[in-house]
């Protein structure tokens, strides 16, 4: 499994690569030969297509970017891009001195505003002389699916906010909210709806006294508690009993814990203070906004590891993080 997002979009661009590199070498070949004759390469392009999985155009360009060819597609030729300058598109760029094939980064498709990429094989004659291009483009929508989503890392990450707030956070004091002054009964009814109800993603706002939660049954759809819905245990009424999920990782218990060190986040300092706090039960992961505007995201486990010295010994360390 991929350890990263990085890693996992270039596991699919190697999977591409292989799957093209060597059907548009020996297509560039065949185009060499031809390189001059616009009837003959369009017809050599037309034959290819449907060898070439999920192109969406394929095209030649002269050793300067010009078109060739008309943008053959499974539609039909294309004429409208007979002459066109090609140089300046992204995908060419890097393509002359360095590679002989190319795979682009996406970018988005100037006619349609979707995410594409190119493949770009350079047309050489016997004497290795570059004559021209051969393209192919692809619409990101219309490749096969990947067999596995990106499973998102569960090491701590710490992100920056907006510089604008950062810069008078010690001009600024916490202001007690609703919230604040009723944690204690608040506590007790979160923890019920992630234990009891099928909510598998809490978050309290504590500055604007509200909680937004998300359902197991209805994922789709996030819920948003008023102050007077989240201090009433009434609101267990709301939602069906569930069973705890099976995909769950955090212990029910430490439910209380997670919670109660929210509590202690935001109120340990006036000026630098918890904003909101997250749970969700599924992966594990604990999501924390500053009054700074910075925001941490940290497995529970590790969560619960730390002390409040580890936060506020050093106010400027979340500052700075």
């Amino acid at each position: 499994m991929s350890t990263s997002l990085k890693e996992s979009i270039r596991t699919q661009r190697e999977k591409m690569t292989v799957l093209l590199s060597d059907k548009m070498q020996k297509l560039a070949s065949q185009c060499e030969s031809n390189i001059t004759d616009r009837e003959k390469l369009e017809h050599l392009l037309n034959e290819a297509l449907p060898q070439l999985s999920y192109c969406k155009h394929l095209y030649v360009l002269d050793k300067d970017g010009i078109q060739l060819t008309s943008n053959i597609t499974h539609s039909g030729n294309n004429l409208d891009h007979f002459g066109r300058n090609r140089m300046d598109r992204p995908y060419m760029e890097g393509i002359i001195g360095s590679t002989d094939f190319k795979l682009s980064e996406a970018y988005i498709s100037r006619n349609k505003k979707r995410p594409s990429f190119t493949a770009v094989q350079v047309i050489r004659n016997d004497l290795s002389e570059r004559t021209g291009f051969l393209g192919a483009d692809f619409d990101l929508r219309e490749l096969p699916g990947i067999k596995e989503i990106y499973q998102e890392p569960s090491n701590w990450r710490q992100i920056k906010g907006d510089p604008a707030i950062r810069s008078v956070v010690f001009s600024q004091q916490r202001v007690e909210s609703l919230m604040d002054a009723h944690l204690d009964e608040v506590i007790p009814i979160m923890c019920e709806l992630l234990a009891e109800y099928g909510v598998f993603h809490a978050k309290l706002h504590f500055s604007s006294s509200r909680a937004s939660i998300w359902l197991v049954d209805d994922p789709f759809n996030y819920r948003i508690l008023s102050f007077e819905e989240i201090i009433d245990p009434d609101i267990c009424l709301a939602y069906p009993r569930h069973e705890y999920h099976k995909r769950a990782t955090v212990p029910p218990e430490k439910f209380i814990k997670i919670f109660e060190i929210f509590k202690k986040l935001r109120f340990a300092d006036e000026n630098v203070y918890l904003r909101a706090g997250s749970i969700n039960i599924i992966n594990g992961m604990v999501g924390l906004n500053f009054s700074c505007d910075g925001s941490h995201y940290m497995h529970y486990d590790e969560f619960l590891e730390k002390s409040i010295d580890f936060w506020f010994g050093n106010a400027s360390g979340i500052l700075n993080s």
